[in-house]
């Protein structure tokens, strides 16, 4: 399971109706292509950054990521929406970490 997060900051202002509409569209967008799962929208609270979101959602493995990533869907809303509207951002993708036992 790969585990694919972002956080990020708008260039709207907070609360504007142009920052809802983007992460409605992000939240629409990304969970109709195959492979998400667990796609969940986040609010930051931690004073400790200047990113406002995240976003972050699951995929079986590495083929159902790089699928996501290729996908039409996914191209068009980076290359549409987050391009032009997110001011900053950090991608983290994640696997279930085991230490070796030797």
């Amino acid at each position: 399971m790969i585990r694919h997060t972002v956080v990020f900051r708008l260039v709207h202002a907070p609360s504007s109706a142009e920052e809802a509409d983007f992460l409605a569209e992000a939240e629409r967008a990304l969970t109709g292509i195959p492979g998400v799962q667990r796609f969940e929208r986040l609010r930051e609270v931690s004073p400790t950054n200047g990113f406002t979101f995240g976003l972050s959602m699951e995929f079986a493995d590495a083929d159902a990521y790089a699928a996501y990533n290729d996908h039409p869907a996914h191209r068009a809303f980076v290359q549409d929406r987050w391009v032009p509207e997110v001011a900053e951002f950090q991608e983290i993708d994640y696997i279930a970490y085991a230490p070796d036992a030797s």
